[in-house]
């Protein structure tokens, strides 16, 4: 039997529905299923295009914006 994952101050684990905080407006990003590292969410709060960073604790950081690479 595996003990449950610490969660940080900002985060929150109900059943299966994880959440943290925006980086940018502090609302609240919640995901139905643990999040993988480099996935993209959207912040329902303000728009925001957010990568999680680290899964334990679970780290949102603003997403990188996508460039034009003209097949280079």
């Amino acid at each position: 039997m595996s003990s449950p994952t610490p969660v940080a101050s900002n985060q929150s684990v109900t059943s299966q529905t994880v959440a943290s905080q925006c980086p940018e407006c502090e609302g609240a990003v919640r995901f139905d299923r643990p999040p993988l590292a480099g996935q993209v969410a959207r912040c329902t709060d303000c728009g925001v295009e957010l990568e999680v960073t680290a899964t334990s604790p679970l780290t949102l950081a603003l997403a990188p914006e996508v460039e034009e690479d003209w097949g280079e």
